[in-house]
Formats: C-alpha cells, sequence, structure tokens
C-alpha cells in the first residue's frame, strides 16, 4: 500500500529484480511480460555482478565504476527513495538493497511479499518500458561492509566471527551440490537458511521473532561480528537484510560465498551439521 500510493512519486524509483538460476533470461522476460509500473529492471548477473572476475565466487561485485554506470542507467539520484522487488521472497532484491547501502545509498527498501503480494492487492502490472536513463554519476563503496578470504580466515582462526551460511540445509550439509566445485561448507560456519525469514504467506516474519531466532545462531557474538555467506553472495544479503530488520545491525557479507571458497582446492571443506 506504501509503494502503491507513492508510485508516481518523482523521487521514488521502483526496481525488478527477478531471476532465475537455472534460467538466467527468466526474470527479464517476466518483466517485459509485466511489472509494477515504472519499474526498471536491474539484471543479477549483468547489473549487479562482474562474472568476468576470477577466484571470486559466481557473482563477483561489479567495479564501482560498472555499477555507477547501471545506476545512471536505472535513473538513480542519491535523492531517490528506491524499493526494489522480485518474486523469490526477497531473495534477489536483497542483493540490490546491500549494495546501495554499500555506497550509502540507505533510502532503500526491499517490498515485502514481492510482486506476488502486489498482484494479491489487485494493484496493476504494466508492460511499457521506461527508456534507459543517461548521466554520469560516480558511487564508492564501504569496503569495511565486504569481507574477504584473509579477513574471514582471520575471524574464524581468532573465533572473533560467527559466518552464517544461508543455503538450504543439504546444501550446507554438502548431502547435494547442484551447482559448485564440491559440497559442504566452510570450517566453522552455521546455518541459516533465508528461507527461514519467511513466514507462510512468503513475507518477511515480525522482526521480534527474526530477533530471537538469529540470537540463538549468533550466540554471544555481537552483529558486527557476523558475516554472511551463501552460494555466491547473492542470497547471504536475505540473511543481512532480516538481521537488520530485526534490529541487529552492523553484520557483513562474505561476498565470494562457498562458490569463491570452493573453488581453491586447498582450502578446507566441512560436512554435515554443525556440532
Amino acid at each position: 500500500a506504501t509503494l502503491a500510493a507513492n508510485l508516481h512519486a518523482p523521487d521514488w524509483l521502483v526496481v525488478d529484480c527477478r531471476h532465475e538460476l537455472s534460467d538466467p533470461g527468466k526474470g527479464e522476460c517476466c518483466y517485459r511480460e509485466g511489472h509494477i509500473p515504472g519499474a526498471v529492471f536491474a539484471d543479477i548477473s549483468r547489473d549487479l555482478a562482474d562474472t568476468s572476475k576470477p577466484g571470486l565466487g559466481r557473482h563477483p561485485l561489479p567495479d564501482e565504476v560498472a555499477f555507477a554506470a547501471v545506476l545512471a542507467r536505472l535513473g538513480w539520484t542519491p535523492r531517490h527513495q528506491v524499493v526494489v522487488y522480485d518474486d523469490a521472497g526477497g531473495a534477489f532484491a536483497a542483493r540490490l538493497w546491500w549494495m546501495l547501502r554499500l555506497v550509502g545509498h540507505h533510502a532503500v527498501a526491499v517490498l515485502d511479499g514481492g510482486i506476488q503480494a502486489w498482484t494479491a492487492a489487485g494493484l496493476p502490472l504494466d508492460t511499457t518500458l521506461p527508456s534507459p536513463r543517461t548521466g554520469s554519476i560516480e558511487v564508492h563503496y564501504d569496503r569495511g561492509q565486504v569481507l574477504y578470504y584473509e579477513a574471514l580466515q582471520d575471524g574464524l582462526a581468532a573465533q572473533s566471527l560467527r559466518v552464517l551460511d544461508a543455503r538450504g540445509a543439504p546444501r550446507y550439509r554438502g548431502e547435494v551440490e547442484p551447482i559448485d566445485r564440491i559440497g559442504g561448507h566452510i570450517p566453522g560456519a552455521w546455518n541459516r537458511p533465508y528461507m527461514d525469514n519467511l513466514g507462510s504467506d512468503g513475507r518477511f516474519k515480525p522482526a521480534d521473532r527474526l530477533r530471537e531466532e538469529f540470537a540463538a545462531v549468533i550466540g554471544p557474538f555481537a552483529p558486527s561480528a557476523v558475516a554472511h555467506s551463501c552460494g555466491s553472495g547473492v542470497t547471504a544479503c536475505h540473511n543481512l537484510l532480516a538481521m537488520e530488520h530485526a534490529g541487529l545491525s552492523g553484520s557483513r557479507v562474505f561476498a565470494p560465498s562457498w562458490s569463491g571458497w570452493s573453488s581453491d582446492p586447498s582450502r578446507p571443506v566441512a560436512t554435515g551439521a554443525v556440532p
């Protein structure tokens, strides 16, 4: 309802982030078939990652210049209230939410329930494709919000870091691995499947319930000592979003995630559940 009331406000920007790992082009096809009126489209692999970077997982962060060009094309300015959505409970929209926060833009929200909640409320879709915007902007990542290999390994060795893995339990335990080189998880990581952040209606659980659930898995660690991982650094952002929604602010993302960690055979692999 809040988005519908502001849909035509000039300082609001709506971004469709629908994606499907098994069919990379499906998200944009769905967008063209019908999207929230005025929404622009951001592709997870093309716009929100640079897949040419080796050793950093399946969805490495793009360089700042490349991300700035994407934001300019979408029509973003620092004055905008941004709303991002998908059809997967926020699993992909949370990636852009996180990336905007990395460049210091905090006026960004994920549409709770996604496009399904929008249509269930009887609100319209549109097939009009907005023209790409032009312009030049400059953005810079707050690299303190992102972890890479050395910092992760140091934190685990010093027992000063709690790693939460957002993948489903079978992948975390190493029982199945449909995408990456080998199954399992980073030794010392705990499992918090991102789908556990949602209720049966596909919307985020209440903040107080999420706070209780995350407290149970982060234990004595402060939120700032929590690092989120997943398969490629996408659904890890969902757990970070859920913690922020729960008032547990300051956690970070291990950007290469399991696809990056497991790409080097010299790195250790754990299987099974956390003891």
